[in-house]
Order: C-alpha cells, then structure tokens, then sequence
C-alpha cells in the first residue's frame, strides 16, 4: 500500500475546537503522517496515479469529502460519503471521551483505565464503520481507519 504524505483538514464555518478536541486532532494527524496505509484501487476505465497522496478532509452539503492529490498537488479524485452511518458512533465516541476527560480529573487509574477501554471499542466501532464506507474508493488499514476516524469526529465537532 501506498500512504498520506500532507493532510488538511477544512475547518472554515467550524466552531472552535475545545483544548481536549484540538489535542486529539494534533496527535491524531501526527500519527497519520509518522505511519499509515492509504491506496487507490485500480479502476477499469483509467489508472490511478501511484502515492504518496495528500488528502484534504471537509464537510460539505452534510457529507464528508474527501480530497485527494498527489504528492505534487495534481488532483487525482474526490469522493463523497454520507454522514449519517457515522452519527451514532461519533456521539457515542464524544459522550465516552467527555467521561474519560473528567475521570482523568477525578477518578482513581482503575476507573479510569474502565473508561478508556471502553472508548477505545467505541473508536474501533468508528474505524470499522470507516473502512466499510471506503470499500472501493480507497484502501486503509485498521490504524490509518482509526486516525481517521478522529480527524472525522474532529470535523462534527463543528
């Protein structure tokens, strides 16, 4: 597999970000870019320039876009994906993650270690239904699926 060089996120009409939500964005795109798995397949009626590529992420129309180039910035697609399969996961990853940033505050490490487990499935669940939605539009592997998928709750924040 070939892999995301540069990434973008399109932020504008966008509420602020809280500190927690921007930290997850930082780290998410900072281990995107250290180690991931992004290809294009084979299309029948025309060849797909090889990566590394750069994607630009967005929410326009009520769907999340994704952009892609190539390393040197020629447009090779954009593709279109539905929201609504992400909805219920992206509120659920946002309710356990408010928990888990106030049991950080407050709980003994037992406790909180229950809650990070328990968001850590819900982020998987998101990777999951990622990676179902990209089927034969572009090819990740669970962890680029699982940066991803915040880079992806980041953009409903707004």
């Amino acid at each position: 597999m070939t892999r995301i060089c540069h990434i973008t996120i399109d932020d504008s009409g966008l509420r602020a970000p809280t500190p927690e939500i921007e930290q997850e964005r930082k780290v998410a795109i900072f281990d995107l870019l250290e180690d991931n798995a992004f290809a294009l397949p084979q299309r029948e009626d025309r060849s797909v320039p090889v990566g590394p590529y750069q994607l630009g992420l967005a929410i326009r129309e009520g769907r999340l876009v994704f952009d892609i180039a190539t390393e040197t910035t020629e447009k090779v697609g954009e593709f279109h994906l539905s929201l609504g399969p992400f909805r219920q996961v992206v509120k659920d990853y946002f309710q356990i993650c408010e928990s888990y940033f106030e049991a950080v505050k407050r709980l003994p490490p037992s406790q909180i270690e229950a809650i990070d487990m328990a968001r850590r499935g819900i982020h998987n669940e998101g990777a999951r239904v990622l990676q179902e939605r990209l089927e034969g539009k572009a090819e990740v592997d669970i962890d680029t699926a699982r940066r991803l998928f915040t880079l992806i709750c980041v953009l409903h924040w707004g």
